[in-house]
């Protein structure tokens, strides 16, 4: 195992009714701006609960913050916060909802620029305000960690910033709230956190016994219970599971002292800008293709994922890895989720451009080894036509 520093300081409130916890994390008084998403919070009474919860506290709202939260928009939100005095920001709503309130909460206390914020990837950040969450849609993890993705339309470019000040002081989590989710957003969020596990996994070995095992623990329980989320819309234990999960994909648990991937998610920023794919449908079709290029560099860790998390124990370990990346493409297609460009009928679908927007943006030499290129990614694109 490779040495780390693990070090996560977001308080998680896990279970039914838990919305009125807020209450005991705000201090009295305090200058709340609530950020939500577009309709869903408000139309299933969500917000109404949150704001019950924030009693005694001087509310602000700002809501709209859409999917691939746009730096624009978020700008409105940072000069609300700081014309109203915020001193504390709660954020209801998925992934896209609480990275947005991490950019504003950074950057209504910075003296650099927002724009240079995302330029440094986070770097400058020395102080943020503290935020809280509400979360209704379970799939990012960005509830417990200190990172956030922020989309540019202008520049056809997502940026990820890391900085510990981005770490929520604390994350409501009831598994009730997801019970109202669309079948899309359900099948999403099942296939985001399993790659979130997988680009922690599949790398190479360095004898990180107990990550991998949790690895593996959670991956066996999204392939269980993804399913049951379709079958069993309105079991609570399913969504309970599903979100606790979740979180523990990506809160820095898994990843500490192993190897890490990534090239999934940075590479398809630019499928999302360039076709408004969904982040979980960009990782379902470069996922299987990836695998299959990458044989080489990851038979290792495949035959281990083929054993462990598929049960496959062919003689022939060609035909155990190429089983256990087919039954991966598999599990994304039951999670309602295509795992081909063609399902998708992209109008002026273009791979050069692809790749010439990964070059611009640097997102080159990827991977735990730093050997996914440009011409791999030519061969990956191909092969999930």
């Amino acid at each position: 195992m490779l040495d780390f520093t693990f070090h996560n300081p977001t308080k998680i409130i896990f279970g039914k009714d838990k919305i009125g916890r807020v209450t005991d994390e705000l201090p009295a008084g305090s200058k709340v701006m609530i950020t939500y998403g577009e309709n869903s919070a408000r139309k299933y009474g969500i917000l109404g609960r949150v704001k019950e919860a924030c009693a005694g506290c001087h509310i602000t709202e700002f809501g709209g913050i859409a999917p691939n939260p746009e730096y624009e928009m978020l700008l409105e939100g940072i000069e609300l916060a700081r014309k109203e005095k915020i001193d504390y920001l709660l954020a209801v709503g998925g992934g896209s909802v609480i990275d947005g309130t991490k950019f504003i909460a950074a950057a209504a206390q910075s003296t650099e620029k927002a724009s240079e914020l995302l330029d440094k990837s986070g770097a400058g950040i020395s102080r943020a305000l503290p935020v809280g969450c509400v979360v209704t849609l379970p799939a990012s993890g960005t509830e417990a960690n200190n990172r956030a993705v922020i989309s540019r339309k202008a520049h056809l470019q997502k940026t990820i910033i890391v900085n510990d000040c981005l770490f929520p002081r604390f994350a409501v989590l009831d598994p009730s709230l997801t019970l109202t989710l669309p079948p899309r957003q359900v099948g999403n969020g099942v296939v985001d956190t399993f790659v979130h596990v997988l680009e922690q996994y599949l790398t190479y070995p360095v004898n990180g016994k107990v990550q991998d095992r949790l690895a593996e623990g959670l991956l066996l329980l999204l392939i269980e219970e993804g399913p049951r989320a379709f079958a069993e819309p309105d079991d609570y234990d399913v969504r309970a599971n599903l979100m606790w999960a979740a979180t523990l994909g990506l809160n820095g648990l898994i990843g500490a002292g192993v190897p890490q991937d990534w090239a999934a998610h940075r590479f398809g920023y630019g499928l999302t800008m360039l076709y408004g794919l969904d982040h979980a449908q960009t990782l379902a079709v470069l996922v299987p293709a990836m695998l299959y290029v990458r044989i080489a560099t990851k038979r290792e860790k495949l035959l281990q994922y083929a054993r462990r998390v598929w049960d496959l124990d062919y003689k022939s370990e060609t035909m155990q890895i190429g089983t256990a990346i087919e039954k991966t493409r598999q599990f994304f297609e039951a999670m309602h989720v295509p795992t081909r460009f063609s399902d998708y009928n992209l109008a002026g679908f273009d791979i050069e451009q692809i790749l010439s927007l990964s070059q611009r943006h640097s997102m080159v030499n990827l991977g735990e080894r730093s050997d996914v290129t440009l011409e791999m990614m030519r061969k990956i694109l191909n092969l999930s036509l």
